[in-house]
């Protein structure tokens, strides 16, 4: 997880600010840790360094581990003596003055696995980019923290699912008939999608039914691996922190939870929504004692995730079985909460 390669390093000027971010780190889940003194290290850590006045990280957890140097990038003279010391010492942490990511890159070109490379930020926005350069990234990213609302940037910039637990079941469909026209939303992402995968659709929040991507295409239409054509624009999906939204209300830039079943999720941003008027179909599954609803555009592309293979909205009937998940009913703004709800 790229959450295993963050380690956090306040900043704010007040000491007490300072031991609240550590904490509050601590609590979400973040395991790695530059500490002011030995006396703040939160419960949990896996990793604690300190900085140095000499320009280094040095290990106090584990203790066996040589200092870490610290390289200020100012320029392409700076290169050489990174690689040197990630030559020497098995690592080497650069610091940004100017350009960021190419020398990153040119760093991570040379170490190849053969010596650790971190960096160390100051901006949230940074942080995909030296997670992902090269498609690997540093080993290491240090983020320095100033204010305790950084936090949530941070894990925002991240995009890694969290807060979304998915215990998958089987359902079985009891009534499919025609919606007349609706208004359906396609979700188009910036991540190429196995044909395995797709979103959780429905219309009530307390179930959820798995429909696929569109990367299998069909005798008219070429695969669009990129794409869901999730359903109708009241339904809900989760995002990748957990929360639900409205498939209407998805824009450019949201991270939506991309989910296969009984495979972890990931996390893809929207790169684009479509909402056409289609005709609808009307799909209801039997869980326990309650039924719910999802509403699907009824073309050949779009298909459900069902116990023998992916299923056609078109092909849809009573007595097959999809795939679901549930969970918690009661919503606010997207985010759980504890209340008496009856969604129908």
């Amino acid at each position: 997880m790229n959450r295993d390669r963050i380690v956090v390093a306040p900043v704010a000027p007040e000491a007490e600010e300072r031991v609240e971010i550590l904490r509050r780190a601590s609590r979400h889940g973040f395991r790695r840790f530059v500490v002011p003194d030995a006396a703040a290290v939160p419960e949990g850590a896996e990793e604690i360094l300190r900085r140095d006045p000499s320009g280094s990280f040095e290990w106090l957890r584990p203790s066996d581990r040589p200092a870490i140097a610290i390289v200020p990038m100012a320029g392409p003279e700076d290169l050489p003596k990174a690689i040197d010391l990630g030559r020497a010492h098995g690592a080497v942490a650069l610091s940004w003055v100017a350009e960021r990511v190419i020398p990153l890159e040119n760093l991570l070109a040379d170490a190849h696995g053969r010596y650790a490379v971190w960096v160390v930020i100051d901006r949230m926005r940074d942080v995909p980019a030296m997670l992902g350069a090269l498609e690997r990234g540093a080993d290491r990213v240090v983020v320095e923290i100033s204010k305790l609302e950084q936090l949530e940037t941070l894990e925002a910039a991240l995009d890694e699912p969290r807060g979304a637990e998915i215990s998958w079941e089987q359902v079985t469909i009891t009534r499919v008939v025609p919606a007349g026209i609706g208004d359906r939303v396609i979700v188009d992402t910036t991540s190429l999608l196995r044909p395995g995968e797709g979103l959780l659709v429905g219309s009530a929040a307390a179930f959820l039914l798995h429909v696929a991507s569109e990367a299998v295409g069909s005798r008219f239409t070429r695969p669009r691996p990129f794409r869901v054509n999730a359903g109708a624009a009241h339904s809900y999906t989760l995002l990748a922190d957990g929360t639900t939204r409205y498939l209407s209300e998805l824009v450019a830039g949201d991270a939506v939870l991309v989910v296969e079943p009984n495979t972890p999720p990931r996390s893809a941003r929207v790169g684009r929504i479509k909402i056409e008027r289609r005709p609808m179909v009307m799909l209801e599954v039997e869980r326990g004692d309650r039924r719910y609803t999802a509403f699907l555009q009824e073309a050949e592309t779009v298909r459900l995730s069902g116990g023998t293979g992916p299923i056609p909205a078109t092909h849809l009937e009573v007595g097959q079985r999809l795939f679901g998940a549930a969970f918690a009913p009661a919503r606010h703004l997207g985010g759980i909460v504890e209340e008496t709800i009856d969604e129908r």
